[in-house]
């Protein structure tokens, strides 16, 4: 598939709502501010991957980074696609480096407890970090959420079901060579996949086409 047939742009809030409710298994859009990059193939919507702080609003500082400086590849949420998602999620991120000049690390996670491994990010040459600290989770709203999320919700946890649960598998993206000269030193051999189910956060099928008109830059 050459680059002509696949291209990415800014998504709306619409367009990435409707790609995570119906694309992605978590069936939501983080919150936060987010960066929503929309990708297209053969000039069909097929949807989004976004940007974000995540769980962890100092996400760079053990890196030595600013703040704006490193962001967290939050979802990846993609419908019947041809394309690897490794592939698509490169030209997401060559595409937010290119509209933010000072962007050097990009981050993300695999949930061991969704029977993820990372392999789209090993597919994609990401350096693994090895797994996060321990977390805790509250049952709130019929679901685990993550106590921080609980917690900015203003919830009074007192009554609440909490469990600890193991750390996600962490990977790094360098976005530079001085970066990647940084990182390189924390580099562990990958994970073996787990099992059976689909690897990183991204199903490889999905549900119908919204409307095409998405390519509005927005961060909400």
């Amino acid at each position: 598939m050459s680059n002509h047939d696949l291209r990415v742009d800014w998504a709306t809030h619409e367009a990435a709502k409707y790609a995570c409710l119906n694309w992605h298994y978590s069936k939501c859009l983080p919150v936060g501010k987010m960066v929503k990059v929309g990708a297209w193939e053969y000039g069909k919507f097929i949807g989004v991957v976004i940007f974000g702080r995540g769980a962890n609003y100092n996400i760079g500082k053990s890196f030595g980074l600013k703040q704006d400086e490193c962001v967290e590849l939050v979802r990846i949420a993609l419908t019947n696609h041809v394309a690897p998602v490794s592939k698509i999620a490169a030209l997401a991120m060559r595409f937010l480096k290119n509209e933010n000049k000072g962007l050097r690390l990009v981050v993300s996670y695999a949930d061991p407890e969704q029977g993820h491994h990372g392999g789209v990010y090993q597919a994609g040459n990401w350096i693994y970090k090895g797994l996060s600290s321990k977390a805790v989770k509250v049952f709130y709203n019929g679901k685990w959420a993550h106590k921080k999320t609980v917690d900015d919700a203003g919830v009074d946890q007192s009554g609440l079901k909490k469990k600890v649960v193991q750390g996600k598998h962490t990977y790094l993206m360098p976005l530079d060579k001085e970066m990647r000269a940084n990182i390189l030193p924390l580099s562990k051999p990958y994970p073996k996949r787990m099992t059976e189910a689909n690897s990183g956060d991204q199903p490889e099928s999905g549900g119908a086409t919204p409307t095409h008109a998405l390519q509005s830059k927005e961060v909400s």
